[in-house]
């Protein structure tokens, strides 16, 4: 190493004691540069670290022989220069740790702690070796004897030697052992054996039976190049007889690594197809665009935006780019990763929690060999290592779940991807039917004819500061993909139905829908926002409910068949128990259930129209792996006739035999104690409205409601989105609220109501003496929901101007007592 060389470098630490960065001592033979992950000791342990810089001088404040050094790099070069200044801007804007940001953006198992072993070495030891030794030597060495590989890990040892420190430093002064460092063991790459024909025989040959010789004609039908177990079971033969062949000198057999991808079926490749006037305006902007950009690309549903974004994404991908695709939920990736891999084959990839941690690896390690690929993730998949990024697209932008609200970073995808595109200098496409507000209002002035296409008056000029979204390209889709309607809206009052005698969740009119649906041999979708059977469980005679133990919510009720264990369960931290067979305050056994969920209209299907087969779709028939794609391909290939589901529905899906939408209550989502209510009201009824009538057939929405002149429900039924957000927007910036002001939300947690309360008061009086006069402090108060999994919630809310600078808040963790937490929340989403 050169004079001038870096000799250390400052790290940062994956330890929950560490503050700040560390300084560590180079070795002469070691290589590091910034971003690679590097085993380092810290106390007595030896942990997983990031290279941050390479310095050619210690700090002052340490003598360089008290400097340790690097143990080993683990992973090189796993940051590029414009992903680390990503993940800096996202702990800075959202006040967390770095590492707590880079530990979201890892995929599991990469920072790890490496452990310290000590190995026999055999043959150096001469016979009798433990006369010369001491007894803490003789213990290690009669341990290490017995092991099957001659080693132990220092831990290990310890137990077993009193002294253990001692006598392993004997053994390894005299040579006869070696301590070393084995590093975090990240998950391992998958290994599979392969079978190719590498000699044909001729038709004299006579080393190979029958048998062996119709196999071999079998592989080379199959173009002699097989994954062994696939070879086995295409030729019906057994593991010897393809040993036999390779020992003879026609086969090699030998493991090759293969990347672990989830199951999808084999589809069969898809053309390009043609656009309408609309698309091709949006397709020629985004083609046109280079840089940085953002547009909103707003299209009523069935409008075909996913063929925009796969016709965008075409050229940069033979340009040699990359595409990240976000979108919000699990449950919306294999439709769309089907009809990614049908245009652009195996250059497709998948990453979402919901992969097992090998797949996350394989998927990741693909990422940073920098081929050109497609990417198509939920929130975390933001943070992907794509080295050449050529776009960035978020379907459905306006969903809640882009936003994190636990643990910290709080980001929102969103706000994370827009850095992104900026710093490697790409476009952002926002993708949605209903646009969030944010993005909506950040619009410039469009042209009448634009803003009319949607069916109202163009909205006025918006003063944008440079602190909300710079949005250059407003795109708009007014219309379905061949001029198919969208299918009218039946708003019912679920009043007169009871005035009537009508005591069914379903109306006159829902259940005369359903009846000629089955009748045409056509499906249907019913939305309900709940989950389970019933809301809760109340005691008719006393007035008892039901309660969670740990939370302050009522438990749900949750039958899953007849003839099944009655049980209630909570939604929050996932208790559950049998229902009583009698109230437990008075002991009355008359108790009701109140409130539907998916559950409850699955049974009345059963009961009043027997004659539908119904699935259900919510988060408790999705569970296992691969549910979401198994649940609608037997909807597809047409086993149920309604699908009953809850806002997983919304997402994006598209059933081109769905004729019938039932929303069977809307009012459940129109008195949320939020200001974002009716913004997410319209877009999840609107939403879900446009799953039906997206095939050749006319498709209608009923929507039952009991307050049918509400707002929300009018502006859902005349689809006018354009007025409704100008109407929500001169709302909010009545109050200050985003968009046109800023919030940041402290949640205090602790299973101690009183020091919860207490850091609440004294947080929030230390706040008011430190704001600037651009932010106001809301109060400190209990949580809506005052206690989730026995940890009591207070809440501090600071509301500001749009453009003033965010308090640094990152202090106040420190000021909290051991069993009390805090979370900043900046850009909430979510203040229940």
């Amino acid at each position: 190493m050169s004079s001038g060389a870096p000799k250390w470098v400052a790290a940062l630490v994956d330890s929950v004691g560490a503050q700040g960065l560390y300084t560590y001592r180079l070795p002469p033979d070691l290589k590091v540069t910034v971003g690679d992950i590097l085993s380092v000791p810290f106390g007595a342990q030896q942990l997983g670290a990031i290279a941050i810089q390479l310095l050619r001088e210690p700090p002052p404040n340490l003598a360089p022989e008290d400097i340790r050094p690097v143990a080993a790099v683990i992973s090189r070069g796993m940051f590029s220069p414009t992903y680390w200044q990503l993940l800096e801007r996202v702990a800075a804007y959202y006040q967390t740790s770095l590492i707590q940001v880079i530990r979201t953006a890892l995929p599991p198992g990469l920072l790890g702690r490496s452990q310290r072993r000590v190995r026999l070495l055999s043959d150096a030891i001469p016979p009798e070796a433990a006369m010369f030794l001491s007894p803490a030597a003789v213990c290690v060495l009669s341990q290490l004897q017995q092991s099957a590989q001659g080693d132990y890990t220092w831990q290990y040892l310890r137990q077993k030697c009193r002294g253990a420190y001692r006598g392993i430093q004997a053994l390894v002064d005299r040579g006869w052992a070696e301590s070393y460092l084995a590093l975090p063991t990240p998950p391992r790459p998958q290994r599979r054996q392969a079978v190719t024909v590498v000699q044909v025989p001729t038709p004299e040959e006579t080393t190979i039976t029958k048998r062996q010789r119709e196999v071999l004609t079998l592989l080379q039908r199959r173009g002699g190049d097989l994954w062994l177990q696939e070879a086995l079971q295409y030729c019906r033969t057994t593991s010897a007889t393809m040993r036999s062949l390779a020992q003879k000198g026609f086969l090699a057999i030998e493991e090759r690594e293969v990347l672990r991808q989830p199951a999808s079926p084999d589809l069969g490749p898809d053309q390009p197809k043609t656009l309408n006037a609309a698309q091709q305006e949006a397709f020629g902007t985004l083609q046109a665009t280079q840089g940085f950009a953002v547009a909103l690309l707003q299209g009523v549903t069935g409008s075909g935006k996913t063929e925009v974004y796969l016709q965008a994404i075409a050229p940069r991908l033979a340009a040699g780019t990359s595409a990240l695709v976000l979108v919000p939920e699990i449950g919306l990736t294999p439709q769309l990763t089907d009809r990614f891999q049908q245009r652009f084959g195996d250059r497709v990839y998948v990453y979402h929690s919901g992969l097992s941690d090998g797949e996350r690896y394989d998927a990741w390690r693909r990422m940073l060999q920098g081929e050109p690929m497609v990417v198509i993730g939920t929130r975390s998949a933001v943070f992907s290592p794509l080295p050449q990024l050529g776009i960035i697209i978020l379907d459905e932008e306006h969903d809640s779940s882009f936003k994190q609200d636990q643990p910290m970073p709080c980001y929102h995808a969103r706000t994370v991807a827009q850095w992104r595109a900026e710093l490697d200098d790409c476009p952002l496409v926002l993708g949605s039917a209903t646009p969030s507000l944010e993005s909506w209002s950040a619009q410039q002035p469009q042209p009448l004819s634009e803003a009319a296409e949607l069916g109202s008056e163009p909205p006025s000029a918006i003063a944008i500061p440079k602190s909300t979204l710079p949005l250059q390209h407003y795109l708009v889709l007014p219309d379905r993909v061949h001029q198919r309607p969208p299918p009218p809206i039946t708003v019912v009052d679920m009043r007169l139905e009871l005035q009537i005698g009508n005591r069914s969740i379903f109306s006159r009119s829902l259940r005369s829908a359903l009846e000629t649906m089955k009748s045409r041999e056509e499906q249907g979708i019913l939305f309900i926002q709940r989950r389970g059977h019933s809301s809760f469980v109340s005691c008719r005679e006393c007035g008892h409910v039901m309660m969670c133990p740990h939370c302050d919510v009522s438990l749900s009720y949750h039958q899953t068949r007849s003839g099944t264990a009655e049980m209630l369960r909570c939604h929050y931290c996932g208790f559950g128990q049998v229902q009583p067979p009698s109230c437990p305050a008075c002991g009355s056994k008359y108790l009701k259930h109140f409130g539907s969920g998916t559950q409850r209209v699955e049974q009345a299907i059963a009961q009043e129209l027997p004659e539908l087969r119904c699935l259900r779709f919510d988060s408790d028939t999705t569970r296992a792996k691969g549910a979401h794609r198994a649940l609608l391909a037997r909807f597809a290939q047409g086993e149920a006739d309604v699908l009953v589901g809850t806002q997983m529905l919304t997402k994006g899906i598209d059933l081109p035999q769905v004729t019938v939408v039932g929303i069977i209550a809307a009012d459940g989502l129109l008195y949320m104690a939020d200001y974002r209510a009716s913004e997410r009201a319209f877009q999840v009824l609107t939403q879900v409205a446009g799953r039906a009538g997206r095939g050749e057939q006319p498709g209608r929405v009923i929507l039952q409601t009991y307050n049918p002149e509400n707002p929300v429900v009018q502006a859902v039924k005349s689809q006018n989105i354009q007025h409704f957000l100008t109407t929500e927007q001169e709302q909010r910036q009545a109050l200050d609220y985003p968009p046109a002001g800023r919030l940041v939300l402290l949640r205090i947690t602790s299973p101690d109501r009183a020091a919860a309360e207490q850091t609440a008061q004294e947080m929030a009086a230390q706040l008011a003496s430190r704001l600037e006069n651009a932010w106001s402090l809301l109060g400190p108060v209990p949580a809506p929901i005052l206690r989730v999994a026995r940890r009591y919630r207070w809440q501090v809310l600071l509301k500001g101007a749009i453009a003033a600078p965010i308090p640094d808040l990152t202090d106040l963790s420190k000021q909290c007592p051991a069993h009390v937490s805090l979370t900043i929340d900046v850009d909430p989403l979510n203040l229940m």
